[in-house]
């Protein structure tokens, strides 16, 4: 769940650009038949990665890649193609068979997560497949609505101004980059980069790589994407585990219980920081919100001096912070990087929030697209001002304390593409037992909406007792372990079991 921003549920990107009604993106390719069967029954051809992204990289890992035909709009088959990017670490002992993977975003890029998975034990069993979704990286057709430099602009714009003339600019730039992602993209492309048109993608990918069922790990975004597939093909899934388990029936963007969530991963992180020696937030926790605000509030008129020409911006400073929260393994980079803004220095903030923004990590063009086409559209105005009320006092870290009583719409509000797959109440008949993981204390993916996805999917809970986003593969046998053995041998654990925390 990178890639937003605590109050948005959606990111804000600026510089104007032409509308331009396309109805086709570049890079489709038309069908020559009007049946899915020709997708289901094509042929996977492996082969080295040169070709891709950090193509040399991800064959020095050992990742062969490929790529598989679908279609654009699964409602016309002989109409445009998308073609998907897929790697696969193919195992190394007794192969059980393919599991397909996704590391969550939306938007997060695909290819390289199989190397995470590699790490532990289930390498032995599964050829581990990464995927970049339609829309992303490697896969074509791309969706695109920002070019570098308009990133970068984008990145220096505080954003913070709540006047009314501070709300018409900001809502006038979400109405100029969705028109650049008409104009860059198509409205037939951004039409079909939801979550069940992945969904879909996944199934014809299970079938071409010779399996007659799937075996799925989808991590944050990933199990929406999972419950996804539950709903549409639950007599066609093997195993699935779901890491950062969200609600189904739940808009991912709703601010609120998200910036609560952070919140208690700073108050948690200001406690471990005050211990230490010359923590930059001082020795009282309770202080720490306001200690934060001391040093980040000046880079909303002063970016703090950077090695880099572009300086530390309050955006970049306040992403650095934010995307080290996610794990306690990043936490020294929060206590370095406020030292230094103490200092009148900003390298290592600015170092972490071009490592989150980069598109090798997760596509920020994708992440609004996805989110646009399925999160609730609200254009009440009462209703944004309460929403972004109720968020400040919620997480009083990161409130830059320049509220008016007034908010911009956010980016969906101004959106030209219909909404097409809301979160709702489903059901899931024949499908087996899933496996969810979920964390106490997970700031992108709080705890309630593990337990809400386990109970939906009448599944395995497993509650691990820790910070991170996300509990799999990060040192704890307790999780490990039953995961690794359901997989394998579809063996679930006991309904709810209870991971302590591992340091």
């Amino acid at each position: 769940m990178r890639g937003e921003r605590i109050r948005s549920a959606a990111k804000k990107f600026s510089t104007a650009a032409a509308v331009s009604a396309l109805l086709l993106g570049t890079a489709c390719t038309a069908s020559g038949s009007g049946s899915l069967e020709d997708f289901y029954r094509q042929t996977v051809q492996w082969g080295s990665c040169a070709g891709f992204h950090n193509g040399d990289g991800l064959v020095q890992a050992g990742l062969q890649c490929a790529k598989v035909r679908v279609p654009l709009d699964y409602d016309k088959p002989g109409g445009a193609t998308a073609q998907i990017a897929l790697s696969r670490f193919q195992a190394r002992g007794q192969r059980v068979g393919s599991l397909l993977t996704n590391p969550g975003g939306p938007g997060g890029v695909g290819l390289v997560y199989p190397l995470m998975l590699a790490q532990t034990d289930l390498a032995y069993s599964f050829d581990l497949i990464g995927i970049d979704v339609r829309g992303l990286g490697d896969s074509t057709p791309r969706v695109v609505c920002s070019t570098e430099q308009e990133r970068l602009a984008d990145r220096a714009d505080p954003d913070v101004d709540y006047s009314p003339a501070g709300i018409a600019q900001t809502e006038q730039e979400y109405r100029d980059y969705a028109a650049r992602c008409v104009e860059r993209t198509g409205l037939e492309v951004l039409s079909h980069v939801g979550t069940a048109d992945v969904a879909r993608d996944f199934d014809i990918i299970r079938a071409v790589l010779g399996d007659p069922k799937l075996n799925y790990f989808g991590g944050s975004y990933g199990t929406r994407l999972g419950s996804t597939i539950a709903e549409l093909f639950p007599d066609r899934i093997r195993a699935m585990v779901l890491d950062g388990g969200l609600d189904p029936e739940a808009d991912i963007g709703d601010p609120v219980p998200r910036a609560a969530a952070f919140q208690r991963a700073f108050e948690t992180y200001a406690a471990d920081c005050a211990a230490t020696p010359g923590c930059p937030l001082g020795a009282d926790p309770a202080a720490a919100p306001k200690a934060l605000r001391a040093l980040v509030d000046p880079l909303i008129d002063r970016p703090a001096a950077t090695a880099d020409a572009r300086g530390l911006g309050y955006n970049d400073a306040m992403n650095g912070v934010v995307s080290a929260l996610y794990s306690p393994t990043e936490w020294w980079r929060i206590t370095k990087g406020l030292t230094e803004v103490s200092q009148g220095r900003g390298d290592t903030l600015l170092e972490f929030a071009d490592l989150m923004n980069s598109p090798d990590v997760v596509d920020g063009d994708v992440y609004t697209a996805v989110l646009c086409l399925e999160e609730a559209r609200i254009t009440d105005r009462a209703v944004v001002a309460d929403l972004d009320r109720r968020s400040r006092a919620a997480a009083p870290a990161f409130d830059d304390g320049r509220a008016t009583g007034q908010a911009p719409l956010d980016v969906c509000a101004f959106w030209p593409v219909p909404t097409a797959w809301r979160p709702h109440t489903a059901d899931y008949p024949g499908l087996p037992t899933a496996v969810v993981v979920s964390t106490t204390g997970d700031p992108a993916t709080p705890h309630p909406g593990g337990v809400a996805l386990a109970r939906t999917l009448h599944a395995s809970l497993i509650t691990y007792d820790g910070t991170q986003h996300g509990a799999f593969g990060r040192g704890s046998a307790c999780v490990d372990e039953p995961v690794i053995r359901y997989l394998v041998s579809l063996s679930p654990p006991a309904s709810e079991l209870y991971c302590p925390h591992v340091a």
